[in-house]
Parts: structure tokens; sequence; C-alpha cells
């Protein structure tokens, strides 16, 4: 009979007893196979007990070596990298382990449980209001240095270049220019570049795809690290300062949780600093729901949107969520708004004029001369549509450039040839279209901040050097707000055609970017020219203005990319501070995403399944109902006994094919009774004795057991969870997967109609399962 599994997350401590050490045994228990999924069975795959159905492939274990730093112990050992790593999305990494958001209630946490009073209790919540605030302090303090550095670099290289191009513009010999400004982008990418690739490779892209998986119960190496901040903030103002085709704004989202994942546990494991404050939250489910505050405050941060934040961390990122959580999040994210608004508005000479708030400000448009009428709304749907599938073509090609670089471009030295040959081809192709183009316009009254002259006559600029010579964010808002007549429609579909595959070639490069500033304008510039060709289809109307369908361009373009759909519209309308233009924000993103999603995934969803990481949708697949839990179960299973002797608990652990993580505690017979030796020899451990250790614990190869040690016994009935969830080998997939997801478990007991254990179920069992072309399908599992 099934008695208890145990599922808690137990951590090293001191030994505690000289002639058994079964405390740091056990503290080792859970960690005795850091690459894997929390297991409580062998990995390597069994024969199924039924006959798949025709619509369903059972998948073989493939041997594929994903070629990922998968360990989390200090010293690693340099691996020979392959000329070819064979890849493809049908695989799901046995590498990563699963963060465990169900509360293990052994008595350990009952007892400490029981000692907190009604006062202790509140003062735990007034505790957890503080780091937030500290959270959106901390964060929008972190914008700021980013804002305020990429706009002194930044404009010192466009100086520099401008002043070398107006030089040679007159003596001849702007190839020395254009020299000039593929050295300067390539030096500074590959200093960004470089750290990511040596340093810290998942401090590569956006970050969202990976704070995502965390938020959904997948631990990703080093995801919430300090060092992992440095290098994020560090590798972002290179990559914007390097010219190349990214934003700032997204990795913002990744610092914000790694500023919230520090600061919940009170230390640094970087540092190696504990300075002794929050031990209560150093659990996975609080560190949880802190890293959605940091992600929410990060969103706030970069586009001033403290509604829009929350609204991201519900929609793209917190797998679990409740109404108490809803309320801390605001708040962090209202603070982090707040804190950067403040500090810009005092360095730019402005303060406390606090109506700038975001790393990125959209400007203000004018709703009564810019709003729109009924007959504009099949314009608006249109738009939509063209969004999705420019966002669908988007994600595709960069699905199979990802596949591609997976494959070959997996070596740092590699990887940093990419991205420097990226950043010079992008000041390459920036300077041709600027030297080709030959649309000048006025001087006098435009906003441009590095105004080119080339070939224009005196008093004139470059409308091309606009939308090039120039930050993303401020090509973005150029695209919104200048008059009718700034661009030439030549331009802007040049423009938009070029930076459309910069953009794709550069998202996925190992540096820190984000794409919402590159889709946002990409999505400016062909809105812009739709409104110019409306505008001479109408005979100039004053309702066919371009900065208006600049702006739903530029919204249908990111949602056909991203598939965001509640918190960009909330997004979008708290940073052009205009509520006019919700129904047409929420008409295009609604139509880009459900076009976009009928051809392929949106990005981050994509990158995701790319990776093979085994993310649990919301739902199981829809034709998963003919599938029971006995099909879907890994078996057979490792149990043990509720007193075991130390040497048969030290084998199992040490069993390097077993990548056990946890294991049923049964009792065949609970009528008898066993005695061991050395039990009551030990002093009582305290939840604190493993927390102090906690998230990283020591494999099971550092504790050297004697032989003597060896048979002792262990009594586990005071760290074992006695009352574990289960569910009959015959219930469905669906009713499976939704008592999985929904209590964020991390092993699920099957057991038969005697109660008696007779499978596991773990996230890589559920994730397996998806709906593919043809079908129900089962993905291969990559050995790592």
């Amino acid at each position: 009979m099934c008695s208890s599994l145990w599922l808690g997350t137990l951590l090293q401590s001191r030994w505690r007893n000289k002639k058994c050490h079964w405390p740091s045994l056990i503290a080792a228990w859970l960690r005795s196979s850091p690459d894997c999924l929390g297991e409580g069975l062998s990995l390597l795959p069994t024969p199924h007990t039924f006959t798949p159905s025709s619509f369903l492939r059972p998948g073989q274990l493939s041997n594929v070596d994903l070629n990922e730093d998968i360990s989390e112990l200090e010293t690693e050992l340099p691996r020979p990298y392959p000329n070819e790593i064979p890849h493809n999305e049908k695989l799901l990494s046995l590498k990563y382990e699963s963060l465990d958001y169900d509360n293990s209630e052994n008595q350990l946490f009952l007892e400490e449980e029981r000692r907190i009073n009604h006062a202790a209790f509140r003062t735990v919540e007034i505790k957890r209001w503080v780091i937030c605030a500290m959270i959106g302090i901390l964060t929008g303090l972190v914008a700021c240095f980013i804002d305020i550095v990429v706009e002194n670099l930044a404009g010192l290289k466009y100086r520099v270049v401008k002043d070398n191009i107006d030089k040679f513009t007159e003596k001849g010999g702007l190839s020395f220019s254009l020299l000039l400004w593929a050295t300067l982008n390539a030096g500074v990418v590959m200093v960004g570049s470089v750290i990511v690739a040596f340093i810290e490779p998942v401090a590569a892209g956006s970050g969202i795809p990976q704070i995502k998986c965390y938020l959904n119960g997948v631990k990703i190496p080093h995801v919430v690290r300090l060092k992992t901040l440095v290098i994020k903030v560090c590798g972002v103002i290179l990559s914007v300062v390097g010219g190349l085709a990214v934003g700032k704004e997204g990795p913002m989202i990744h610092s914000g949780a790694v500023i919230a994942a520090g600061i919940s546990q009170g230390r640094s494991t970087s540092l190696k600093r504990d300075f002794k404050i929050f031990e209560y939250f150093r659990r996975d489910t609080e560190k949880r729901d802190f890293v959605s505050a940091g992600a929410a405050a990060g969103v706030s941060a970069a586009f001033g949107a403290p509604v829009g934040g929350v609204l991201f961390s519900l929609e793209e990122g917190a797998s679990f969520w409740n109404q108490f959580l809803t309320w801390r999040i605001f708040f962090a994210s209202m603070i982090s708004t707040f804190t950067l608004n403040s500090v810009l508005s005092v360095y730019h000479g402005n303060a406390w004029d606090l109506s700038s708030p975001g790393l990125i400000n959209f400007g203000r448009f004018d709703s009564e001369k810019m709003g729109y009428t009924i007959q504009e709304i099949p314009i608006f749907i249109f738009m939509g549509v063209v969004g999705g599938i420019l966002g669908a073509l988007f994600n595709a090609l960069n699905y199979w450039l990802t596949m591609f670089r997976i494959r070959y471009i997996h070596r740092p030295c590699l990887q940093v040839i990419e991205a420097m040959l990226v950043a010079a081809v992008t000041a390459a192709v920036g300077f041709v279209m600027i030297y080709c183009s030959r649309d000048c316009q006025p001087i006098q009254g435009s906003s441009v901040a590095y105004p080119l002259q080339l070939f224009c006559a005196d008093g004139e600029y470059n409308s091309m050097a606009t939308a090039f010579f120039n930050t993303p964010e401020k090509s973005v808002v150029n695209l919104f707000h200048d008059p009718p007549g700034s661009y030439n429609p030549m331009t802007l579909g040049m423009f938009t055609l070029m930076y459309f595959f910069l953009a794709c070639w550069t998202y996925g490069l190992t540096v820190s970017a984000g794409v919402f500033i590159p889709s946002l304008l990409i999505g400016a510039a062909w809105g812009r020219l739709f409104g110019i060709s409306l505008s001479y289809l109408t005979k100039g109307s004053i309702w066919a203005d371009p900065g208006k369908y600049a702006l739903m361009g530029a919204a249908a373009q990111l949602g056909g990319i991203v598939r965001m759909t509640l918190s960009l519209t909330v997004i979008m309308m708290e940073a052009t501070g205009n509520v006019t233009y919700g129904f047409p924000i929420m008409l295009v993103l609604m139509t880009a995403k459900i076009v976009g999603d009928y051809f392929v995934e949106g990005l981050y969803d994509m990158h995701i399944q790319l990776q093979s990481v085994p993310f649990l949708h919301w739902e199981a697949p829809v034709t998963s109902h003919s599938l029971t839990a006995r099909e879907v179960m890994s078996t057979p299973v490792t149990c043990l006994r509720r007193i075991e002797r130390v040497g048969t608990v030290v084998d199992i652990l040490s069993d390097t094919s077993s990548n056990h993580n946890g294991f049923p505690v049964v009792e065949s017979n609970p009528n008898t009774t066993q005695v061991g030796l050395g039990l009551s020899a030990y002093p009582m451990l305290l939840l604190k004795d493993f927390r102090d250790a906690y998230p990283r614990f020591p494999p099971i190869q550092s504790i050297h057991v004697s032989q003597d040690e060896r048979e002792c016994m262990i009594d586990l009935s005071e760290f074992m969870n006695p009352s574990p969830y289960t569910v009959p080998q015959e219930a469905s997939l669906p009713r499976v997967f939704k008592l999985f997801r929904a209590l964020g478990l991390r092993h699920l007991v099957v057991v038969n109609n005697h109660n008696e254990v007779v499978g596991m179920v773990t996230r890589k069992d559920l994730a397996r399962y998806r709906l593919g072309k043809e079908g129900l399908e089962e993905l291969s599992l990559a050995q790592t």
C-alpha cells in the first residue's frame, strides 16, 4: 500500500551525528542528479503496456547531445564541440529540472507553521510588500542606468560618424566613413557578444522565454543569478550602442526577474553573501511569486506602463496567479515607474516632472486631430491581417535560422564572429541605403537628432538617415510624429524591407537584446507607408494621417510576432498616453494574433520549443482523452521503506542510470515494526537548517559514507510528505494534466485499485505529448 511520497525540498546541512551521517545523506536526496527533471523513477524508456492508436507515434530515446551547460557544479570539464549537432523540434530535453511549486507538508514544515502565530504571519506579509517595493526601486534604477549609458555612448558614436561623413562628403572618400561605422559597430558588439558567449550564455536574447519557463515550473540553469544580471545589463547596452536591430526594453523583463529573485532570498550565491533576512521565502513557491513581480516591474520600467506590466506578467509570464499576488505585483510596477521617472526627470533637468515615464516614450497623439471613424474599422482589420502574415513570416524565417545556429554555430567563437558580422552588415546596409537615397527634407522645424546632409542641398537632411542613423527607439517616435511629407514612400518601403530581414537575422544572436522595438519599428514604417497611400487615394483626407497608421502598423507587427493581445493593448495605450485608440489597437492585435496563429506559433513559444524545454501549456492536447495515466506514466518506480538502511539509500542515489529526485516511501505491511540503529542519537532538525543551503545543493558524490555508516538505519517519517497527490491509473491524460499543472507539482504518484504504487508522472511525461500537424504525437527524449 502506498503510504507516502517524499516531495519536499530537502537541503544539505552539516553532519549531526558522527556515527551515522544521515542528515547530509537525506539532504543530498533531491540533488542526487542535477541533470534530471525531478523524476521518481528511471529516465530510461520502458515499454508501455498498451497498443498505441493509429494517430500516436511513441517516441524512442534519442542520443542527441544538445551541448548545453546542464550542471550547477562550480567546476565543469571542457567538452569537445562537434561540427554539427543533429537537432530537430521534436525533442524533449532531459537536462532541465522541475521546480516544486507545491509545499511538501512533512513534519518539519508543519511544526514550523504551527509555531508561527498571527502576529508573525502579519510580519511575513509586511515583508512581502517591502520586498516588492525594493524590487520596483532597484528595477527602476537599473533601467535608468541602461538608458543614460546608452544615450551617451550612442550619441558619442553617431556624432563621430556624422562628423566623419560630413567631412568626407566634401573631400570624397566616403568609403572610409563606411569602414569607420562598420568597425565601431562590430567592435562594440564583439565585446557584448564575448561576455555573453564566454561568461553567461543564458543572458543572450531578451530572456522572456527563459523567465516564462521559470514561472511555468522549469528550472533554467543560471537564469536568475547576479552574474546573469550584470552580463545582461552590460550586454544590452553594447548591443544597442553597436547599432544592431534590437531594443533595450525586452531585457528589462529578465533584469527585473533576476533582481526579484535575489532580493527575495536575502542573499547572493554569486557573491557568497548571506544577509540573514527574508529566510522564510527561501522556497520555490515564494521565489516564483516575486519573480512574477520582477517581470512586471521590468515591463513597467521599459514602457512606463504599470498596468501593462501586471497584465504582461499575467498573460505571458505567470502560470500561477491569485488576487493577493495581483496587488503586490501592481505595487512593484508602480514603484518601478515612479523611480525611473523621478531619476530621469532630475537627469534631464526637469526635476519632479513626471510626465514622461518609461525607457521608451511614444509621445502624445492629438486625439482631436487624429480621431477615427466607422469606415476605418475594415482598414484596421486589414492591417491586422497584414501584421499577422508578416509576423508569421518573421517567425518562420527566424525558426529556420535558429535551427541552423543550433546545429552549426554552437561554438562560442563562431557565435561572436556571427554577431560581429551582423553588426558590420547592419552598418553597411544603413550606409548604402542613406547613400543611395535622394529623399531630402528641410531641417527647419524637424526634430532630427543627427541630421545627415550628404548630397542634399544646404538646409536639408537625408530622410533615410532619420530611420537608420539613430537608436531604434527614437526612430519609432519619429515615424509616429513626424508631419506628413517627412518621408518619401520609396524610403519607407526600402527601409521596411531591409530592416525586416536585419531584425530577423539579429534575433537569436549571442547578444543581450529584445525584439519589441525592432518589431514596432518595422510596423511603424509599413504602417506609415500604408497611411501615405491612403492619403493619396483619398485625395488628402484629414483622417488618413500617416502617424495614426504608423501606430496601428506597429501594434499589428509586434502582435503578429509575439502574439500578445491584452497586455500589449494596455502598454501601447499607456506609452502613448491616449485611450482614444484603445479599440483600434485591440482590433488590430486580435486580428494579427488569429492570423499569425493559423500559420506558426508566437516567437517566444517557438524558441521554448526549439530549446526542447518541457513546457506545460494551459491545457492538455485536445485529442488526448484516449490516453490514461497508465499509458503516460513512467515505470517501474524505485520505492523505499519508511525505515531504510543507509547503504540502500546511498546506492540508489549514486546510481547514475536512475536519476531519482523523488521516491515513494511505501510500507508493504503497516503492522510490522522496523527497528534501526542510530535512530535515537540524532538531534532535532529544523527547516532553517535546510533553507540555509537553498537553492544549490551538493550531489551525493560529495558525501563520504563509511562501511559502518552504511549499516545504519534512517527513519524517513520526519521528512516525507505523508499526504502526496495520487491518481488512479485509469485517470485520463487531461485530468492528470490539469491536476499536475494547476497545483505546480513535481511528481504525481499513480496507484492501482489496491492503492499500490504502479508508476510516477512527472513534467516530461506530460510535456512529451503535443498536438502536431498529423494529430497527437509523442516527442523523443534527448539524452544530455
